[in-house]
């Protein structure tokens, strides 16, 4: 399985931000959209990432107060990021290493998406989920031996 494959399911709906807004503007598109990244863009190029750990670090030292702060100041700026061909198994083992809770897709220098951890597990919760399903059916399905009781009976 491929970051495409879960990029295909969840659809296309991008939030992104600049470096230069406020982020009290960044923390309320992330309320009211309910989510919890926003991907930072500067002249049609990736310049970030900024999460819910970002924020709420931001608040702590500020002393619980957002303030006149601005998105740059706050963002992660070399995220981690991955490409629509990154297997399922590597991007796993990124966002573990990382910490990462949200990983930017890009092809080349655009944006194609974002999947988060929480799409990384379904995709292979689904994927085991399918898997059992079939093996389960291969296995009520199978042919009685030659020779066996059932064969036998019929004869």
């Amino acid at each position: 399985m491929k970051v495409s494959d879960i990029l295909r399911v969840k659809g296309n709906t991008l939030f992104t931000v600049t470096p230069d807004q406020p982020l009290a503007d960044a923390i309320t598109v992330m309320a009211e959209n309910d989510i919890g990244s926003l991907v930072v863009m500067e002249h049609g190029d990736l310049a970030g990432m900024l999460t819910f750990r970002e924020v709420m670090q931001a608040v702590v030292r500020n002393k619980g107060s957002v303030g006149s702060m601005m998105v740059r100041s706050v963002m992660d700026d070399h995220p981690l990021t991955c490409t629509p061909g990154t297997e399922m198994d590597e991007v796993r083992r990124m966002m573990l290493e990382r910490h990462a809770r949200y990983m930017p897709v890009m092809s080349a220098r655009t944006l194609m998406g974002v999947i988060s951890f929480y799409d990384v597990a379904k995709a292979v919760v689904d994927s085991q989920d399918f898997e059992n399903r079939m093996l389960k059916a291969y296995i009520r399905d199978w042919p009685a031996e030659a020779g066996s009781d059932e064969t036998a009976s019929r004869a």
